[in-house]
């Protein structure tokens, strides 16, 4: 049996970590400034994070959500307390699509309705409604085909409180930053504005920080920096730190009915601790604050290189866009100066590195960034 070839692959194959840097099978050394898509939250082999997975799998590493399971409580309790959100309930699954999946169907359960408003160039995920609500069609298959989704402008709320004045819609999915777009961060005005009109309308307000929640922005979610609350925020990425594992926050406003959500691997004891271990090193190590004051450093540096069309971001999650295709930088920036970064459309590189990521790993990514553009 073969692998199904659906990703295009570096020839490349790492088999260690450690913090920001990963290295191959012949001993190259990488820094790591993508983080595997936003996964490594808290660095490569962290020893914490290592003792307590490890730790947990000499206990026990599964059994079904039929039984109590007091790492999800004890997760629960410290996810609340962290990210400002200590009233809501948590609902566990396995990755970030099935949060967004999960949600959708949960403001559907609780107002009836059926249509969804998403954003243009948005990405929920590949599951059956997750993939209707991402503004990519070639993901789309014609079984995922949905009349019941609405694409709007990004940042036009004329548009939005149009549409929900119908009161036809369930809820409206917005990611905190737009990842797959290629950075784009929604106006902190809008957001409130979008917040008014979904409590005005009966709608529900779901923020997707999949990618840019669990402290990347320098704030624990990037919608934080409005100062608003979404009545359910999805999580996945560096929930883990590479477990995969995911997360629905849950408004106390919503009613649990028994068989309304299910899962079989979600919120296992294995899961729990990794995920209770990030939180952990996240609070004793401040790498929100480390996020934020890194990513500043970053921004500042990137905007200086004349080369560069624009840089957008917050905290460690930026996009650098160029005038022309980067596929030839990016595979120089690569091989070349051993640094891994993420891509968007043919344009725009994504940062997204461990929240650990230090100030002198940073200089370190900057020249040799300098030497490929």
């Amino acid at each position: 049996m073969k692998l199904f070839d659906v990703f295009p692959l570096f020839d490349l194959n790492i088999v260690k970590g450690k913090g920001c840097y990963v290295y191959d099978d012949k001993g190259n050394e990488y820094l790591d400034l993508y983080g595997g898509h936003a996964v490594i939250s808290v660095g490569h082999t962290h020893p914490y994070y290592v003792e307590k997975v490890t730790d947990q799998l000499n206990k026990i590493g599964f059994y079904s959500n039929s039984v109590i399971n007091k790492l999800q409580q004890e997760l629960a309790q410290k996810l609340g307390e962290q990210c400002g959100y200590p009233d809501y309930f948590l609902f566990l699954i396995n990755s970030g699509a099935e949060a967004n999946e999960n949600a959708i169907k949960l403001a559907s359960f609780h107002n009836g309705r059926k249509k969804v408003l998403a954003f243009k160039k948005a990405f929920h995920g590949r599951t059956s409604v997750t993939v209707a609500t991402t503004d990519i069609p070639s993901y789309s298959a014609p079984v995922n085909e949905n009349p019941n989704i609405t694409f709007a402008p990004f940042n036009d709320i004329e548009f939005i409180k149009k549409k929900l004045a119908t009161k036809e819609y369930c809820s409206v999915i917005i990611e905190g930053i737009q990842g797959v777009a290629g950075i784009q961060i929604p106006d902190d005005e809008f957001l409130k504005q979008l917040r008014e009109v979904c409590t005005q309308t009966g709608t529900i307000l779901i923020l997707d920080e999949i990618q840019s929640g669990y402290g990347r922005s320098g704030k624990f979610f990037a919608h934080q920096y409005a100062g608003i609350t979404a009545d359910i925020i999805t999580v996945a990425k560096g929930i883990g730190n590479g477990f995969p594992m995911a997360g629905v926050l849950i408004n106390p406003m919503f009613k649990a009915v028994y068989g309304q959500l299910g899962t079989t691997f979600g919120g296992n004891h294995l899961a729990c601790a990794a995920a209770i271990a990030v939180l952990d090193i996240m609070k004793q190590e401040k790498l929100i604050d480390n996020a934020y004051n890194i990513g500043q450093f970053l921004l500042e540096e990137l905007k200086k290189i004349p080369q560069i069309k624009e840089v957008r971001g917050r905290g460690l999650m930026i996009g650098i866009e160029f005038d022309q295709p980067i596929k030839e930088k990016r595979s120089k920036l690569l091989f070349e100066e051993k640094v891994f970064t993420g891509a968007t459309g043919t344009t725009v590189f994504r940062l997204l590195p461990p929240l650990c990521l230090t100030k002198e790993e940073a200089q370190i990514f900057l020249d040799r960034f300098k030497k490929i553009v």
